[in-house]
């Protein structure tokens, strides 16, 4: 007996080391891939989804080389409970075969308004071992329709007559409008108190404010928004935000408070404005769902028993500043048990022409506090600010002194001899002003307006302690800007370039706003040929996804009947000439939507697009005489012998036919991919037409030179693909001889700039771009730094005379990662599924090094050169593969980890041509040793 229980004891424990041996290798194995990260339209937890369009997308990460995912199930359940428990009562997808880890689409059950749902992906690997379930994630869904916000009606504190209205807006002061337009509109709040008496599960609130609103329950402000919602064409599309404010309400009685200003849905004549525009007053709706333990629903929605009142906010422009009266404030007024009985009720609000629409969109958040640098002293009672940075944003005052004491503050960009505060090139006047209530520190910030300054003049206030004057206890620049993810990093061995990096990436988070402006200050519009020139830029730094998502709804909204895109989307005000009707610039229209596409995967947009791209090209084409286009801007801002404007050294004709070939020919390529053939067809006929009456009008066979011969006369037709294959190697070394014969000074604009940078790259001509704009002597970059600028101004010479805070003609950004660093993508390759690793070696440069969080991971490029050697280190996600460029003739000279490169299994030579190797690479760490 004693044997055999020793026996059975000895089994069990085979048994059981067999067990957990297996389980280990189980989990081993199951650990080879892992779901990192997951995304519900690309964004993590998002509110406001339209229940008719829902994908889902996911990072993942492996320590093993060559991993990729092979197939996918996502569950999706209505409550977190239901889902952990693995009650997948909205939709289990099972196991699909598929190594698509980006926008796949919700085909559940139908999904219902205002509702919050959970979801987890898993995946197999490439040897078909499961992954352990992701973190779990949810998404909110909007009010798609009218209905869904009953019974929430819009209220204001004030009306406005339909003969008030001013739409579209009036260039310039407006003065012509008689008295329309006069009225210095009430920002108003808005209350309501509401009793919460059970046990809440969830709260959700869904609020809009025209132009602008903040929201406060029990005297907290509901998320960290600037500016909400995002500024739009009001008369076709308003904007919403959705809310989680569960945490936020309390047991008992509580209180919701609204405030709203003008943004662009008002602006009046007063003070600065680049435009005069009266679409109405400011009004809100809102609706807070609240949902108990016990099933049941509160609604408390805007209605004709809240109640409004004067905020103290006495004035507020989108161009012309915000001043406050904090004598005016009311202690308490959103929070239970404040007296309003003095209030009025707030009336019934002219419901908006536009659409009600969930913003996709990221915020306008604070994304940087700036401290003061330097201050100077003007006179007793006025002193200069120096932040040392240029920057969109507002002040934030704290003060302490009399009440009834008023304070003047003038920002600006630049200063003028006396050292005060430069408004001429920026828009004059814009004034923030705060008069003291006088009962110790009072901290302000301006709620509704915003600026581009690096300086502020105070006047009526001193730094220092004074009897007779307010004393200003810390006055800061907050940087406002459009939230979107910071997604790539650049740095080489080069200090100018560097500080270009530096100068260039101010301008583009001065810019990125609700819109893509041209410039934080003066105009504030969506100015959109550099939606697309700068777009390689931008979207290196930051995530744009929905941003640029955005900009099509924008420009969608903007299009005339004929098919017209305007020059600037939301189109505010009517310009004339080529600052309306301008190909580079209504042709974002056409280019936005194939970027999307390519840098995200995003399909959705093309077809979204589709109609306004179609009827944008037919439109040039009725414009088009012999096919060549003449009219529009041209090169903007090119260096010729004249004040800087439109095109000096080529002639308009050519950027615009060279655009209008490249929308055909972009056309052909999208309507095939969404399966339009008879589209395609026609429109790769119309390409070849222009491409042949292009060469035909501007082509010089003898000299190999187009038209003037100028850089961008030069580098567009090479980008676009207007250069026979033939006569392309001549054009290229004409284009390079032509600027070395110039004392490589750079002459393009607004326009060409961006296209002789991407000629010249891809040319092999990376040393001569470094020649270019590694100096300080001529008009550009380092001209710029050297005359003090902080962020890229409008002008290469830095002019006084115009912005300095530009977005535009910052295109080498793009070329920093795509050239120096290296990181793109294979022509056929969408969403960076195939990376191209190529980076481009100069003299005078000896390491430089980049990250790009591309949608499915991280791309890492960096390499420096030593006398023996040249190392480069890369990266590649997840489900993504690549193709790496060496510098090398023989594969005997590269190592790989200290390995030979030839007794390496899993990377694969895919060529040798010429001067370099081509390698083709799985997932994972790579560093290579090229020995000279």
């Amino acid at each position: 007996m004693k044997f055999f229980i020793n026996l059975m004891n000895s089994l069990l424990l085979t048994l059981c080391f067999l067990f957990i041996s297996t389980f280990s290798l189980m989990s081993s194995q199951a650990a080879s891939i892992q779901v990192d990260s997951i995304w519900c339209n690309d964004k993590i937890n998002p509110m406001g989804v339209s229940i008719n369009d829902v994908d889902f997308s996911w990072k993942l990460t492996s320590e093993e080389r060559n991993q990729h995912q092979t197939a996918l199930r996502i569950v999706v359940s209505s409550s977190r409970t239901l889902l952990e428990s693995g009650a997948y009562d909205v939709w289990d997808s099972g196991k699909i075969e598929t190594q698509q880890n980006l926008n796949t689409p919700y085909v559940g059950t139908a999904l219902g308004s205002g509702k919050t749902y959970y979801w987890q992906v898993k995946v197999w690997d490439k040897d078909q071992t499961e992954s352990e379930w992701s973190q779990v994630g949810k998404f909110v869904t909007g009010l798609d329709q009218s209905e869904d916000w009953a019974p929430a009606t819009w209220i204001g504190y004030e009306k406005m007559s339909d003969a008030e209205i001013v739409v579209p807006g009036i260039h310039g002061n407006g003065d012509n409008l008689g008295d329309r337009a006069l009225k210095r509109p009430v920002a108003p709040l808005f209350r309501k108190e509401f009793q919460v008496k059970k046990k809440v599960v969830s709260a959700l609130l869904f609020i809009s404010g025209l132009g602008h609103y903040e929201a406060s329950i029990n005297g907290e402000k509901v998320g960290d928004a600037f500016l909400s919602p995002g500024w739009t064409k009001y008369d076709k599309t308003c904007l919403y935000n959705t809310y989680d404010v569960t945490e936020n309400l309390k047991s008992g009685d509580n209180a919701l408070g609204i405030i709203v200003g003008n943004g662009f849905y008002n602006i009046n004549r007063e003070r600065y404005r680049k435009l005069v525009i009266a679409y109405g007053m400011p009004k809100t709706i809102c609706k807070l769902s609240i949902k108990y333990d016990d099933g049941s629903v509160q609604t408390v929605a805007t209605e004709d028993s809240w109640k409004t009142s004067p905020s103290p906010i006495t004035y507020n422009s989108i161009f012309g500043g915000e001043d406050y009266d904090a004598r005016m404030e009311q202690s308490g007024w959103d929070q239970t048990g404040f007296d309003d009985s003095k209030w009025k009720t707030a009336i019934s609000a002219k419901v908006p022409q536009g659409k009600l629409v969930a913003e996709i969109d990221y915020p306008l958040n604070v994304m940087q506090t700036i401290k003061v640098k330097e201050i100077t002293k003007l006179s007793s009672d006025s002193y200069l600010y120096d932040y040392g940075q240029n920057a969109s944003g507002i002040i934030e005052l704290k003060v302490k002194g009399k009440k009834g004491h008023k304070i003047i503050l003038q920002p600006g960009e630049l200063i003028d001899d006396k050292h005060h505060a430069n408004q001429n090139a920026s828009g004059k006047p814009y004034i923030y002003s705060y008069i003291l209530k006088g009962d110790g520190e009072e901290v302000w910030r301006p709620r509704f307006t915003y600026y581009g300054f690096r300086y502020v003049q105070v006047d009526g206030a001193t730094p220092h302690e004074n009897q007779a004057l307010p004393q200003i206890l810390s006055l800061k620049l907050l940087h406002t800007r459009n939230a979107a993810p910071l997604n790539g990093q650049f740095s080489c061995s080069s200090p100018l370039f560097n500080r270009i990096y530096t100068l260039i990436q101010w301008a583009i988070k001065s810019n990125l706003q609700s819109v893509v402006t041209d410039c934080p200050h003066r105009e504030k519009l969506g100015w959109m040929e550099q939606t697309h020139l700068m777009g390689g830029g931008i979207h290196y730094n930051f995530s744009i996804n929905h941003l640029y998502q955005q900009l099509v709804m924008d420009m969608i909204d903007s299009q005339e009947s004929n098919g017209l895109v305007p020059d600037i989307a939301p189109e505010y005000v009517e310009f004339d000439g080529g600052f309306r009707d301008s190909p580079e610039w209504g042709s974002a229209a056409v280019i936005l939507p194939w970027y999307i596409y390519k840098w995200y995967g995003n399909q959705g947009v093309i077809e979204n697009a589709w109609p306004m791209m179609k009827k944008y090209v037919d439109y040039l084409r009725s414009k088009a005489e012999d096919n060549i286009l003449s009219h529009g801007l041209g090169d903007w801002y090119d260096l010729g012998p004249k004040f800087p404007g439109e095109a000096q050294l080529t002639p308009k004709a050519l950027t615009a036919t060279a655009t209008y070939y490249y929308d055909a020919a972009l056309l052909s390529k999208m309507s095939r991919l969404i399966g339009k053939v008879d589209d395609s067809e026609k429109y790769f006929d119309l390409s070849e037409k222009i491409k042949n009456s292009f060469n035909q009008k501007f082509f010089d066979e003898n000299t190999n030179i187009y038209s003037t011969g100028s850089q961008t006369a030069m580098a567009m037709p090479l980008c676009v693909g207007l250069v026979d294959e033939k006569n392309r190697q001549k054009v290229f070394n004409n284009l390079v001889l032509s600027i070395e014969n110039s004392d490589k000074a750079l002459t393009a604009g607004d326009v060409g700039f961006h296209y002789l940078i991407k000629a010249l790259e891809e040319g092999g001509a990376a040393q001569l771009i470094f020649e270019m704009n590694n100096r300080d002597d001529i008009p550009g970059y380092g001209y710029q730094l050297k005359k003090g600028a902080t962020a890229l101004t409008e002008s290469w010479a830095a002019l006084r005379e115009v912005s300095n805070n530009h977005l535009m003609l910052g295109h080498i950004m793009e070329w920093f990662y795509s050239g120096l660093a290296g990181i793109g993508q294979t022509e056929d390759s969408v969403a960076y599924k195939t990376i191209e690793i190529k980076p481009q070696f100069v003299e005078g440069i000896n390491w430089a090094k980049a990250s790009y969080d591309c949608p499915s991971g991280t791309i890492k490029s960096g390499w420096r050169t030593t006398k023996d050697s040249i190392f480069l280190s890369v990266t590649i996600p997840v489900n993504s593969g690549a193709l790496v460029h060496l510098p090398a003739q023989d594969i005997s000279s590269i190592m790989e980890s200290g390995k030979r490169l030839k007794d390496i299994k899993d990377i694969i030579i895919e060529s040798s041509p010429g001067d370099e190797i081509i390698l083709r690479l799985g997932c994972g760490s790579y560093d290579f040793e090229i020995i000279r």
